[in-house]
C-alpha cells in the first residue's frame, strides 16, 4: 500500500471542533446555513462496530458543518449494504452535490459512487477506502500505521519473552482491517519470541460473533495464550469477557483501537494493554474541509495518495496521524474531547481517573 507518512494536515487541525451531543440512532440529522452553495450528504456504516460512528463522529461533523454555514445531511445505514444504497439514492434525489460515505464492503460501495457519478455528485470515502471505486478524495487516519501502533503497543506489554499470540482481526470485508492486521504483523512477525496459535477475522465487526470466535481460538490453543491482538475496542471487549471466564482478564494483553469509553476503562482497570486514539474532531475536520471545498467548485488541499489496486489508480487522500494510548496517557483523550470525564469516570472507576490525573 503506497502512501505518504507526512501526516501533519493544516487543514484539519485549524478546524475548530468541540464534541457536543450525541446523535440520535434514528441516524437522520439535517442542517442548513448561509455558507457555500451545494448540499453534502454523508451516509455513515452502522451503530454496531462501533460507538464511535454516532458518539463522536456524527456530533463532530455536525459541529464542522454548522460552523461553516453549509447545508447537510448525515444518515445512518446500520450496518445494511442495500439500506446504505436507497439511502445514496434518496439524497441524490434531494439534490446533494457531495456524498462521503463509510462503505460496509467495496462492492456495493462502488455502485454507490458510479450512479453518483452519473449525477454529476463527486464523492468522498470516508474513514475506509472504496477498492475499485471512483471517489474523488480519501479522508482517514493511516491504516497501516494503526496496525503498527498496535504491534507496538502489544510487544511493549509483553516484553521479549516467549509469548504465544492469538489475532482477531476486523471484518474481511473492510479494507481497513486488512491494512491493520498488515501492520500489527510488521511488528509482530519480525519478534523471534513470539507464535501465532490462533488467527481469525470476525464478519461484521459483529462483537457477538467475537465471543464465539475468540473461544474457540482460545480453546484450540489449551489457554496457552499470552498476548491478544484484537483489532478495536469492541472486539477487544469480547476478548477479555472469555478471558475473565477463563479467570485470566488483567493476566493477558490485549489491544484495541477506537478509545472508547470501554475500552479506557479497561485500560485505567488494567483487563486492556492499549488502544489507538484517531480523533474524530481531526477525521471530521477533514472532511468537511474537503467536502466544503468541492461544494465550492475548488480542489481540495492533501498530503498524498492511496493506491486502489483494484481500480487501478491513486487516490488523492488526507491521511491523519494515530495515537498510541495506554494507561499513562489516558488524560490525552478526555483532553482531545474523545471521550467526557463524566462518562469515563463512574462509579469504580472514579479513583482510577483520579489516579491518572483525570477529573
Amino acid at each position: 500500500m503506497k502512501r505518504t507518512r507526512n501526516l501533519v494536515l493544516a487543514a484539519a487541525t485549524s478546524t475548530a471542533l468541540i464534541l457536543t451531543g450525541c446523535g440520535s440512532d434514528s441516524g437522520n440529522d439535517g442542517g442548513s446555513g448561509d455558507g457555500a452553495e451545494g448540499k453534502i450528504g454523508v451516509i455513515l456504516p452502522d451503530t454496531k462496530s462501533s460507538v464511535r460512528w454516532e458518539a463522536a463522529d456524527r456530533p463532530a461533523l455536525q459541529q464542522a458543518f454548522e460552523d461553516a454555514g453549509v447545508e447537510y445531511e448525515i444518515q445512518n445505514a446500520e450496518g445494511n449494504a442495500d439500506t446504505m444504497a436507497t439511502i445514496a439514492d434518496g439524497m441524490i434525489a434531494d439534490g446533494v452535490t457531495v456524498l462521503a460515505i463509510v462503505n460496509l464492503d467495496s462492492d456495493s460501495g462502488a455502485a454507490i459512487q458510479e450512479k453518483a457519478a452519473q449525477q454529476g455528485v463527486r464523492t468522498i470515502d470516508y474513514d475506509r477506502l472504496t477498492l475499485g471505486g471512483s471517489a474523488d478524495y480519501y479522508v482517514s487516519f493511516d491504516n497501516t500505521r494503526v496496525g503498527e501502533l498496535q504491534g507496538e503497543g502489544l510487544a511493549q506489554c509483553l516484553g521479549d519473552e516467549e509469548a504465544n499470540l492469538i489475532f482477531l482481526n476486523g471484518s474481511p470485508t473492510d479494507n481497513n482491517a486488512t491494512l491493520f492486521s498488515e501492520g500489527a504483523h510488521s511488528v509482530l512477525d519480525a519478534v523471534d519470541t513470539y507464535t501465532n496459535v490462533g488467527e481469525q477475522a470476525v464478519p461484521d465487526w459483529d462483537n457477538e460473533q467475537a465471543v464465539t470466535i475468540f473461544e474457540q481460538l482460545y480453546t484450540q490453543a489449551d489457554g496457552e495464550v499470552d498476548g491478544v491482538y484484537a483489532a478495536n475496542d469492541g472486539l477487544a471487549g469480547s476478548v477479555v469477557s472469555i478471558l475473565e471466564k477463563n479467570g485470566r482478564a488483567g493476566e493477558v494483553p490485549v489491544t484495541g483501537q477506537d478509545a472508547t469509553v470501554e475500552g479506557l476503562q479497561r485500560i485505567l482497570a488494567g483487563d486492556q494493554c492499549m488502544t489507538v486514539y484517531k480523533s474524530a474532531k481531526l477525521e471530521a475536520g477533514a472532511l468537511a474541509e474537503t467536502a466544503i471545498a468541492l461544494v465550492n467548485g475548488d480542489d481540495a488541499e492533501t498530503n498524498g495518495t492511496t493506491e486502489d489496486a483494484d481500480g487501478g489508480r491513486e487516490v488523492p487522500s488526507i491521511l491523519l496521524d494515530p495515537q498510541s494510548i495506554t494507561a499513562d496517557n489516558v488524560k490525552d483523550v478526555v483532553d482531545d474531547g474523545g471521550v467526557s470525564a463524566d462518562d469515563l469516570c463512574q462509579g469504580d472507576f472514579a479513583a482510577l481517573c483520579e489516579d491518572a490525573g483525570i477529573s
